[in-house]
């Protein structure tokens, strides 16, 4: 019979092959916080709050992770908590408008998107904004993704060029 021994020369404890069980998953907390201003108040506060997580914490974590990051982007983060109230959390990329919108050089989108057009970008920039969203994307290639960020620029009133 195979033991599997810890660190301090002790059996483990629990499961009998010695494999660690899974931490138990309270909840998942979906927010978007500008980088490096992460801060007790709302919305990260209350929500962190609620399930009994350190809100320092993950504010010095997130900032620290977010230091290299041009301040105040929003970056969507996905918070997991498991019922010790210790946490991890996954930053995503920020948002394809707000690329979009600082690309084209525009504060906000057209409000009859068709018909009135607020700026243009160029295919090599819809292809920088695809390359930084790839992960999160679920384009099978960089076209696709330039052809869906290509489609959100347009919906928000942004023309492409090149495509």
């Amino acid at each position: 019979m195979l033991m599997r021994y810890h660190s301090t020369g002790l059996p483990q404890s629990g499961n009998p092959d010695g494999v660690r069980m899974a931490k138990k998953i309270i909840g998942f907390i979906k927010l978007q916080i500008p980088a490096g201003k992460a801060n007790p108040s709302p919305p990260v506060g209350p929500a962190l709050g609620q399930r009994g997580l350190n809100i320092m914490e993950f504010c010095k974590a997130f900032n620290a992770q977010t230091q290299g990051m041009e301040p105040g982007l929003p970056v969507p983060v996905v918070i997991t908590a498991f019922a010790d109230k210790s946490f991890t959390f996954v930053m995503k990329s920020p948002p394809a408008t707000v690329l979009i919108k600082k690309a084209a050089g525009v504060q906000k989108g057209s409000a009859k998107p068709h018909t009135d057009k607020v700026g243009k970008i160029t295919r090599a920039q819809a292809e920088e904004i695809a390359k930084a969203k790839n992960a999160d994307l679920t384009a099978a290639d960089l076209d696709a993704a330039v052809r869906t960020i290509a489609g959100s620029a347009r919906s928000m009133g942004i023309t492409v060029e090149g495509l």
